[in-house]
């Protein structure tokens, strides 16, 4: 169950309250605003608060008091040669803070992404949820014999079903023995903040993350990638549907220049042109490693 029955019970509370404000709102985040998204088996992505839209990203590019004569039209063009011309200051100028309930090794990867503000659940103080991510079948897969990082076909029958079993069962006596560690009746106990390197990575914590909008969309490109590891993918695919309900001017060129788009390098933008006068050009004639080779042609060709 992601969200208790108290939890549920301080969302309704906070979506009921409404404020008059000066302020620049976008009606999408409005809607979506305090609710829990699931993610995985016991997680969830919601939105604390938020500052600006795609108005702010203009105004901050005009250095302007406001919208002045410009259409949303102007607006959405302006977004988009913001975005095509790689001008990331704009974009500082929105924030998000989310609160994100998540699996431990999964935050071990996203954590990675140092241009955030975070503050997570402390098991020095508090004890820790028996939750923990279990995959489902189709996600049970073997080692990518071409990808050191990443994981290839999915496992089958009884060898998926020993999987799923030896991780349901480790999980369980990991977190059994964190709670005899801590609440021993005839004992003062271990202190939480020891007996925590007890429990699985597989178990689930919960943080505020606070980033600008510029900073999210970097993230959004690396972990909504097809290429990203399945359990943060899904995260950021969720973040990936309420930034597009928060500036969607915004969200539509980061889809058209980022995610649909492809960078590339003067060698290729050479191999290009040279293909485009007719030039039969191969991997030897390319100039380019076997590795880039196949990038280049899985953009084109494939």
């Amino acid at each position: 169950m992601p969200l208790s029955p108290k939890q549920m019970e301080e969302i309704n509370v906070q979506r009921e309250q409404t404020a008059i404000t000066r302020r620049v709102v976008s009606e999408g985040m409005e809607e979506r605003l305090y609710s829990a998204f699931k993610v995985l088996d016991h997680g969830f992505v919601r939105v604390i608060d938020y500052m600006g839209d795609d108005s702010a990203i203009c105004q901050a590019a005009r250095v302007s008091y406001g919208k002045g004569t410009k259409s949303v039209q102007n607006d959405a063009g302006l977004i988009r040669y913001l975005m095509r011309h790689w001008h990331s200051t704009p974009f500082e100028m929105c924030e998000i803070k989310l609160h994100v309930k998540l699996p431990v090794f999964v935050a071990r990867q996203w954590i990675r992404h140092r241009t955030a503000n975070v503050n997570e659940y402390s098991a020095r103080y508090s004890i820790l949820d028996r939750e923990f991510y279990i995959p489902s079948p189709e996600h049970i897969a073997a080692q990518s014999v071409v990808n050191n990082q990443g994981r290839g076909e999915s496992l089958s029958g009884e060898e998926a079903q020993s999987v799923l079993e030896l991780l349901k069962a480790d999980s369980a006596r990991c977190y059994d023995n964190y709670e005899k560690m801590i609440s021993q009746e005839d004992q003062q106990g271990l202190a939480r903040e020891l007996a925590r390197m007890n429990l699985p990575a597989n178990i689930y914590t919960q943080w505020y993350w606070k980033v600008d909008l510029h900073n999210l969309l970097h993230f959004l490109r690396l972990r909504a990638d097809p290429h990203a590891q399945y359990e943060i993918r899904v995260y950021a695919e969720e973040i990936c549907k309420l930034v597009r309900e928060w500036v969607p001017h915004t969200y539509s060129a980061f889809e058209d220049y980022r995610l649909g788009g492809a960078s590339l390098s003067q060698t290729s933008v050479n191999v290009l042109r040279r293909m485009i006068k007719g030039e039969d050009v191969d991997l030897q004639s390319s100039g380019m490693s076997k590795g880039e080779w196949g990038e280049f042609k899985s953009i084109f060709f494939d």
